[in-house]
């Protein structure tokens, strides 16, 4: 406590220097990574709160720390006795950032906030807010680079090669897909800052982040050259020549900075919700902006057959140790006592008994009971509930496997069942389905997709929060756009070769949580008088439990597809099985 009591101090202190009357902590990094190395993790650092989303407040009498109620109860206990003060996003009482700043600071006052960690379209909009009270934003400075005594340094992890075997395509030839759409366009040069861009388009893997097997870099591609900005001792002689191969060539990591000072092709493409502040801020004042998109998301979002692939054996790697995982439950629940913490460790050394598994995609969540009604909840050994022979375990987890990535959850039945929660789970279960039955033209996006998941939840006047789908990356991010299927806007359109999650849920306090998720990957359905039609297809191998379901409230057709999937996961399945462990997989798909 004292520490973070110094540590607040020493930012006043810079504040001082620099004529700031409040600072801004976020938690992101130069390149907008859901997960961030722990040079970056300023906010836990000032704050001692080390939960994944948050936002620290300093003023010279004041610290706060905003949060979403996932973390409330953490936050409180992280910050009792710092002087800190928790901001619980969300309720309709708790301001937001900007209306307290606003509410708070005199006039003609100045904020300071990171530019190496903010987007462009973040400040802009800090900017916009602040100014209707006449208070400025000031970018250009990283305190933490003076305060922060014995800062960990930038990840020195070793790149390691993504061959061609793997990803189907020679990064040579994915940088001449990226110029070409560039010439379509009229663009003369691009700035590619978001890691899994830069991975994928250079065919290089890492292990700087946790969960996401990338490497913290930079790249700039022109019509005449690619450069790639990272710390070279990252990159072995052999790795070298493969880049030089590919026509890439290597700078420093923060040479990015000069470079851009001396850029002089005309223009850039940047997109401004992902690119961090410092680079406009370096740019040559010559260099015509161009605001837009990454193209090299929608191009990554497309796999190839080798990518596809590459996610059916890693999806057939998954299901086995799932399978695994499910037999274990059955026959140990009940019988000894077992926690959250002890789902999660036993599904992770099922996994690592296939030699392709590299690691996890996310934090396990195995939620069981009521803690499964907050979403994204994770056991912690302070937090970690003991599993009992009856209601819900919800467990959502997922795998890098080297040729893919997993994304799966389950609700599994341990014991006695409510009728609330057998309802509940009927309905998720038939929205899932009708979403997986989806048939579409050519041009939809996934927010007119996503009713259909809804739609039966809708009908008992209920519903869920949170997106119904995201992209999944081909060993990479298991989050990935630029395609989601949620309520809100997503204009980006389904396209044969996307994978997409198809993870509707039931979430009531205090008693349970339901969620039901496949990996799917769109694909070619019909084409005809109407055009091209699309549908989707579950990538996913692992049974979904049939006990909870209520069978009038089923529907012929969602019986039928189950039945049908089922049946696909015992062929794909069984012939990694034998005995006790080959019934049970045989009864849990059984036709209903």
């Amino acid at each position: 406590m004292s520490n973070i009591i110094d540590r607040v101090e020493k930012l006043r202190s810079f504040m001082k220097e620099h004529n700031q009357s409040a600072f801004i902590v976020v938690s992101s990094d130069p390149h907008s990574s859901e997960y961030v190395a722990d040079c970056w993790k300023s906010r836990e650092w000032i704050s001692g709160f080390d939960g994944s989303a948050g936002t620290v407040v300093v003023t010279e009498e004041k610290a706060l720390l905003w949060t979403d109620s996932r973390y409330w109860l953490a936050a409180e206990k992280a910050l009792a006795g710092t002087g800190f003060e928790l901001m619980k996003d969300g309720l309709c009482d708790t301001p937001t950032i900007t209306e307290w700043l606003l509410g708070n600071l005199p006039a003609g006052a100045t904020v300071g906030i990171d530019g190496t960690v903010c987007s462009i379209a973040e400040v802009k909009a800090w900017n916009e807010e602040l100014s209707t009270g006449d208070i400025h934003v000031d970018a250009s400075c990283d305190p933490f680079a003076t305060i922060w005594e014995g800062r960990p340094a930038i990840p020195l992890g070793m790149a390691e090669m993504f061959p061609v075997e793997y990803s189907g395509e020679e990064a040579a030839g994915k940088i001449e897909r990226l110029r070409s759409f560039m010439k379509a366009k009229g663009v003369e040069g691009m700035m590619v800052t978001m890691l899994d861009e830069v991975a994928w388009l250079t065919n290089l893997r890492g292990n700087d982040v946790e969960y996401n097997p990338v490497l913290v870099a930079y790249m700039m591609v022109t019509a005449e050259s690619a450069t790639l900005f990272i710390k070279e001792e990252k990159l072995t002689a052999e790795i070298k020549e493969y880049l030089a191969s590919q026509g890439i060539s290597t700078a420093p990591y923060d040479a990015v900075w000069e470079h851009l000072s001396a850029y002089s092709n005309g223009n850039i493409l940047i997109n401004p919700a992902r690119c961090n502040r410092a680079v406009l801020e370096n740019l040559n004042p010559a260099t015509a902006v161009i605001f837009n998109d990454s193209p090299v998301a929608a191009m990554k979002a497309v796999k190839n057959s080798t990518e596809v692939k590459g996610f059916e054996n890693a999806m057939l790697c998954e299901g086995v140790a799932m399978v695994k995982l499910l037999y274990w439950l059955q026959n140990t629940v009940g019988q000894e006592e077992i926690t959250e913490l002890d789902v999660d460790s036993k599904l992770t050394s099922l996994r690592a008994e296939e030699p392709s598994f590299r690691g996890l995609s996310f934090s396990t969540i195995a939620a069981y009971g009521e803690n499964a009604a907050i979403v994204h909840y994770e056991p912690t050994i302070e937090e970690n509930a003991t599993v009992y022979a009856r209601g819900f375990l919800l467990l959502d987890c997922g795998g890098q496997y080297t040729g893919g990535t997993t994304d799966i959850t389950r609700t599994i039945p341990l014991g006695v069942l409510t009728d609330e929660e057998k309802e509940g789970y009927t309905r998720v279960l038939r929205g899932h389905i009708s979403l997986a039955m989806a048939k579409f033209p050519k041009g939809t996006c996934g927010t007119q997709l996503d009713v259909l998941a809804r739609q039966w939840l809708w009908q008992a006047g209920e519903n869920y929060l949170h997106g119904t789908g995201h992209g999944v990356g081909h060993f990479l991010n298991v989050h990935e756009g630029p395609h989601q299927i949620r309520m809100n806007n997503m204009p980006a359109h389904l396209l044969p070769g996307m994978t997409v999650t198809n993870e509707p849920g039931l979430y009531k306090a205090g008693r349970f949580g339901i969620r039901i998720e496949n990996t799917m990957i769109v694909k070619p359905f019909c084409e005809g008088e109407f055009g091209e039609f699309y549908a989707l297809e579950p990538l996913t191998l692992c049974p979904i439990d049939k006990t909870p379901i209520v069978p009038e409230l089923l529907g012929d057709d969602a019986r039928e597809y189950l039945n049908k999937y089922h049946a696909m996961v015992f062929e794909k399945l069984s012939p990694y099985f034998n005995g006790e462990i080959l019934e049970f997989l045989e009864r849990a798909c059984a036709p209903i």
